[in-house]
C-alpha cells in the first residue's frame, strides 16, 4: 500500500513540475523575467508585494510555484525511505531528484542575479538558457524513473543487452537533449525578436539566433528518425504490451509536435503556441525515458540448453 501511495505521489510531483516548467516559459515569453528585479529569493527586496506590476506578479508566481516544487521533490526522500528498503533504486533516485531540483533553482537564481532575463542580449544568456533546459530535462527524467520504479517496475539491465539496442536508445536520449537545448535557444530568439522587437541590426546575438533558427526544425526531423529507429529496435528485440503502448503514444506526440512547430513558425510564435510546444516536448522526453526504461528492463533471453551428445534421444512414441 505504501509503495502504491508513493508512486501516485511521485507521478503527481512529475506532473506538477511539468506545469512549473511551462509557467517558466510563460515568464520568458512575456518578458517578465525581470519582474522581481535582480533580487533573489526576495522579489524587489520584499517578501510581500505591494501594488506589484503585472510582470512582477507573473515572476513572483513562478518563484512561488518553483518553491512548492522544491518542497514536493524533497518530500520524496522520507517517503521513499518509508516505502522501500535499504539500497533500493527508488531511494537513490529520490536523492538524485533533490540534487537536480536544487541545481534547477540555482540556475534560475543565476539567470536573475546575472540579469539574463527580459530584453538582455548577452551571448552568455543563450548558454545559460541551453544549460537550464538540459537540466530541466534531466530533472524530468529522474522524476519519471522515480515514479516508474516506485510503482514496481523492474530495474534496468544493461549487461547482456544487444549493442544496437543500447546504442539506439542512447542516441535518442542524447538527440532529445540537443533538440531541447536548440528549442530553448530558438525560443529565446523569438522572445527577443518578436516579443521585444530587437532587430538583427541592433544585436549580434539576435542576428545569430535568427540565422540558427532554420536548424531547429531540421534537427527535429533527425531526432525523430533516431527515436523511430530506437523504438523499432526496442519493439523488435524486447517486445512487450507496455512498450507497444508507449511507442504509439510517443509517435503520436512527436507527429503532433511537428505540426505545432509548423504552426508556431507560421503564426510567428505566439505565447500560447510556445507553451503548447514546450508541453509536448516534455511529453516526448518523458516518453523516450519510459521507452528506454521498458526496453532495458527486459532481461536478455537465456540461450536454450542443447541435449548432451552422450544422452540418447528417446525413441519415438516412448515416454520418459
Amino acid at each position: 500500500m505504501q509503495t502504491r501511495r508513493f508512486a501516485t505521489y511521485a507521478w503527481g510531483v512529475l506532473a506538477y513540475n511539468v506545469f512549473v516548467i511551462v509557467w517558466g516559459a510563460f515568464v520568458r515569453a512575456t518578458g517578465s523575467g525581470a519582474g522581481c528585479g535582480s533580487h533573489w529569493p526576495l522579489c524587489n527586496g520584499e517578501v510581500l508585494l505591494r501594488a506589484p506590476a503585472v510582470e512582477t506578479m507573473i515572476e513572483f508566481a513562478h518563484r512561488a510555484t518553483s518553491g512548492i516544487s522544491l518542497l514536493l521533490v524533497v518530500a520524496l526522500v522520507p517517503l521513499a525511505w518509508r516505502a522501500f528498503g535499504r539500497g533500493h533504486r527508488v531511494r537513490v533516485m529520490a536523492l538524485v531528484s533533490v540534487a537536480f531540483i536544487v541545481l534547477e533553482a540555482l540556475l534560475g537564481a543565476g539567470l536573475v542575479l546575472l540579469e539574463y532575463v527580459a530584453h538582455d542580449v548577452s551571448v552568455a544568456r543563450a548558454y545559460w538558457v541551453a544549460g537550464h533546459l538540459i537540466n530541466t530535462f534531466l530533472l524530468l527524467a529522474v522524476l519519471t524513473l522515480t515514479a516508474w520504479w516506485g510503482g514496481g517496475a523492474p530495474p534496468l539491465r544493461l549487461r547482456g543487452q544487444p549493442g544496437v539496442l543500447i546504442g539506439s536508445l542512447a542516441a535518442a536520449v542524447v538527440g532529445m537533449l540537443i533538440l531541447g537545448a536548440s528549442g530553448g535557444i530558438t525560443a529565446l530568439g523569438d522572445t527577443l525578436l518578436l516579443g521585444a522587437g530587437i532587430t538583427p541590426e541592433e544585436s549580434s546575438l539576435v542576428a545569430t539566433l535568427v540565422d540558427l533558427r532554420i536548424y531547429h526544425p531540421l534537427l527535429a526531423f533527425v531526432v525523430g528518425a533516431l527515436i523511430l529507429f530506437a523504438v523499432l529496435t526496442a519493439r523488435s528485440l524486447r517486445p512487450s504490451p507496455a512498450l507497444y503502448r508507449l511507442s504509439w503514444w510517443l509517435g503520436g506526440f512527436y507527429v503532433l509536435q511537428l505540426l505545432v512547430g509548423a504552426f508556431n513558425v507560421m503564426l510567428k510564435a505566439p505565447v500560447a503556441m510556445q507553451l503548447i510546444h514546450l508541453f509536448i516536448s516534455d511529453m516526448i522526453w518523458i516518453g523516450v525515458v519510459l521507452v528506454a526504461a521498458n526496453a532495458l528492463a527486459v532481461a536478455a533471453p537465456v540461450p536454450a540448453v542443447e541435449d548432451s551428445p552422450s544422452t540418447p534421444a528417446p525413441l519415438a512414441g516412448h515416454t520418459i
